[in-house]
């Protein structure tokens, strides 16, 4: 790309992620303009405007391409935006999980991101869409679900990994493993007490490779459930989860397709949508293939679970 290409939509979320990742932000601006770039900044005051401020750029003949620097709402939402123009996106990598970055390959240095902006090289991104509502990473139903909605009850400004170890926690303790019925592209899969996953990317929370086979350029989301009746049974998936065995396992299922539905008789099972509470059941999901084009590292892999949480504490 080159400066008289068109001016970078330069969008930045200021309350998420800790300082060191806001800091590689602003670096980035700096490395841009001394480049030449014309870059125009926008602050988001809330989801919403980032989605406003994202279809504004995406219908702007002289908006080259989009840069967000947040966590996965606030790309979830510029992707949102810019679904279906030909603008290239690139994410600079905030907030606590980033899991549409880490699984394109980023990881938080300067030298990646100035790296992959002047390689340049594109891949197409694939979206979901729950209820009309869009994620680009992973959906949850059930235990997943209820954590995320304590997290989001309690969560004041920006949060890190310590914030979910309390309400994972009590919803272990607490959860009842509701009957659940899961449909992929019209056919019933599943009818039971368990958990559901439903997504785009591999790799989930600090690195839990759940959705084994998912990639993001296939036109197809992965829809991994367990079979879950309670909590022996959510410790043994969790455990062959992080060996990477769940897969092979009888008590769960693994497909793909392009339209999951997931019904239930109870109210109380919650969901989420990319690390956000997410709507009520029941849910309609479809995928929305090639939505946005995003600009990757060049021969990077998703970060792992001893990666990520070495960035994290480390």
């Amino acid at each position: 790309m080159k400066p008289d290409d068109g001016y970078i939509a330069y969008i930045m979320n200021p309350k998420a992620g800790a300082s060191s990742s806001k800091l590689t932000g602003r670096r980035f601006r700096q490395y841009l303009v001394e480049k030449g770039f014309d870059v125009r900044v926008s602050i988001t005051t809330c989801l919403k405007h980032a989605c406003d401020l994202a279809t504004d750029a995406a219908v702007d003949y002289n908006c080259a391409m989009v840069v967000i620097v947040g966590g996965d709402g606030t790309v979830r939402e510029v992707a949102h935006g810019l679904e279906g123009s030909n603008k290239t996106l690139l994410v600079v990598p905030c907030g606590t999980e980033n899991l549409l970055a880490n699984e394109l390959g980023f990881d938080k240095k300067l030298k990646t991101l100035i790296e992959t902006f002047e390689v340049g090289y594109v891949k197409p991104l694939d979206l979901g869409s729950a209820n009309g509502r869009c994620f680009t990473s992973i959906a949850g139903f059930g235990f997943d679900g209820q954590v995320v909605e304590r997290v989001s009850r309690q969560r004041k400004g920006h949060i890190n990994y310590f914030d979910y170890f309390e309400p994972i926690w009590r919803t272990f303790w607490n959860y009842k493993f509701d009957t659940m019925k899961v449909e992929i592209d019209g056919e019933e899969i599943f009818e039971g007490r368990g958990l559901v996953f439903v997504g785009n990317i591999s790799r989930y929370a600090i690195g839990l490779k759940i959705l084994h086979y998912a990639d993001f350029s296939d036109g197809l989301l992965d829809v991994c459930i367990y079979k879950c009746t309670g909590r022996l049974y959510l410790l043994k998936h969790s455990l062959i989860t992080v060996l990477k065995q769940h897969v092979y396992s009888g008590d769960v299922i693994y497909r793909q397709g392009e339209s999951i539905s997931i019904s239930s008789n109870s109210d109380r099972i919650k969901t989420e949508i990319d690390g956000d509470p997410g709507p009520t059941l029941p849910v309609q999901i479809d995928v929305i293939p090639q939505a946005v084009n995003v600009m990757v590292p060049v021969g990077a892999k998703p970060a792992g679970i001893r990666t990520r949480i070495k960035r994290a504490f480390g």
